[in-house]
């Protein structure tokens, strides 16, 4: 987990940093949110873990979901490649 709280309105945390080793959860992009929402996740783990899982489906499979950052936001598909492509994403294994 970070040591520092995420800022709201989706934007990074103050340091800059996208804290890849925040707990997050992949969803379906349409899966309504809600009280429950928790129980709707079909995956868990690190915001980086959850970002190679989305970028590992097919392209058109990829569109139908979204991450969801613990206590941050909704990233979407097109965001996650973009994240992923970045030079400091940590390497498979680096969280």
């Amino acid at each position: 987990m970070t040591d520092h709280p995420p800022t709201s309105g989706g934007l990074t945390n103050q340091s800059g940093s996208h804290a890849w080793d925040d707990r997050a959860a992949i969803h379906a992009k349409d899966d309504g949110g809600g009280l429950l929402d928790g129980g709707k996740a079909l995956t868990r783990g690190t915001f980086a873990e959850m970002i190679r899982h989305l970028v590992a489906l097919p392209e058109a499979e990829r569109r139908g979901y979204v991450i969801e950052k613990a206590g941050d936001r909704r990233y979407s598909a097109q965001e996650a490649m973009a994240l992923a492509s970045r030079p400091d994403f940590p390497a498979q294994g680096g969280g």
